[in-house]
């Protein structure tokens, strides 16, 4: 998703270094060049070699080490960089470039780029709320440079506040939703992810093997391309999306009950969750005992829930809704049943039974059919790859309706 861009990360001298080796190894699964600036101190919390093995790259610390390329290094760093991000940013560094001091090779850098810049602040609560601080992120900011506000917790120093650096998840979701377009943008999605849940008794109940990844990742891509996103899920183990409004349900009448409260609202409903399609008649209030059953076999009587899809299918009116089919024969068939009867836009269809195709896998084997009888079928890919083939055909189709 960064293919081609070129991101330098400057490291200074705070103890939330450690959480910039998870940001570089987060950058580099998603096919970003990488380079490392480091100051002196940096390198007292986590060592030049850990950056170089993970970014693949020289790491630069001093302004007059002898250099990596024959060139004048701080200049041909500042020209390559795509983005600029200075984690953490500790008062010091903020202070220096909020005052035109250049003083190592990391402020040099930072004051010869015409790249963006972006700080990730991290210091003590003190610190971050003295108004010296303050009025000098207020004036870069008025400048051009951009801040990744720290979350509030407790601190290095065991105090409780603001200035705990953010998180290297919520780094990375910020620099790639700058590069990444807002098709989307003023569209509201309402994403289903997950499977639900029914319960038997206090103790018992019944699910499926979803796993959300499918979901999730769509709801993340939409984010993304400046989407308001709502994402209902059921249980499920994943972290959400940065940014993304979060509706947690258990059961598939609650899930019903969700996607009605903003069905209205939304311009796409997209159903990549597997709720149940059935229930348990009674739910037993008290554990059932295998010794009051007085049999070898237990019979529980099952009820429908409501077909999500189906039901807002049939008052879509002029929204889109795709929705997704887990099968085990029969793909084609019972993937066009299911588009024409629940009334969607297309269907994602895939074959459960397939090697990475089927739950809680990272990747997916689909094929796409729409109502006009248009059938795609696409190879192993990732889930990720596979949202944003999803997306692109709902902004075609939005295009198409406006």
């Amino acid at each position: 998703m960064l293919k081609d861009k070129h991101i330098i990360v400057g490291v200074t001298g705070g103890i939330a270094a450690y959480k910039v080796v998870d940001v570089v190894s987060r950058l580099k699964k998603l096919n970003a060049n990488v380079e490392v600036i480091m100051t002196k101190n940096a390198t007292k919390f986590v060592t030049p070699l850990t950056f170089q093995t993970l970014s693949l790259n020289p790491v630069y610390v001093g302004l007059f080490d002898e250099p990596k390329h024959y060139d004048v290094e701080h200049i041909s760093l500042a020209e390559r960089a795509d983005m600029f991000l200075i984690a953490p940013a500790t008062a010091n560094v903020i202070g220096k470039v909020a005052n035109g001091i250049a003083d190592d090779l990391l402020t040099t850098t930072i004051m010869a780029t015409r790249s963006k810049v972006v700080f990730a602040p991290a210091m003590n609560t003190n610190m971050y709320t003295n108004p010296i601080v303050q009025k000098n992120m207020e004036y870069l900011k008025e400048l051009g440079y951009e801040f990744i506000d720290p979350g509030t917790g407790m601190l290095a120093c065991q105090t409780y506040g603001p200035g705990r650096m953010s998180e290297p998840k919520e780094i990375v979701d910020y620099i790639l939703d700058n590069f990444t377009n807002k098709k989307l943008s003023g569209k509201k999605i309402v994403v289903t992810a997950g499977p639900t849940m029914e319960p038997i008794d206090p103790v018992r109940y019944i699910t499926n093997h979803s796993s959300g990844k499918m979901g999730y990742s769509i709801a993340k891509e939409a984010n993304n391309r400046g989407a308001d996103v709502v994402l209902i899920t059921g249980p499920t183990n994943l972290e959400p999306p940065s940014r993304v409004k979060v509706v947690r349900v258990n059961t598939t009448r609650e899930m019903f009950n969700a996607v009605e409260e903003y069905f209205s609202t939304c311009d796409v409903l997209i159903k990549a969750a597997a709720p149940l399609d059935y229930r348990p008649e009674r739910v037993q209030e008290e554990k059932i005992k295998k010794d009051s059953v007085g049999m070898d076999e237990l019979d529980i009587k099952f009820i429908r829930n409501p077909d999500i899809a189906a039901h807002f299918g049939k008052i879509k009116e002029n929204r889109i809704i795709v929705g997704f089919a887990a099968e085990t024969n029969n793909l084609i068939q019972y993937g066009k049943e299911k588009l024409y009867k629940k009334n969607l836009d297309f269907i994602v269809a895939n074959d459960i039974s397939k090697e990475g195709a089927g739950f809680k896998t990272d990747t997916n084997i689909v094929t796409i059919i729409d109502k006009e009888g248009n059938i795609e079928d696409y190879p192993i890919l990732d889930k990720s790859q596979v949202a944003q083939i999803v997306l692109d055909k709902v902004y075609t189709l939005l295009n198409t309706k406006s």
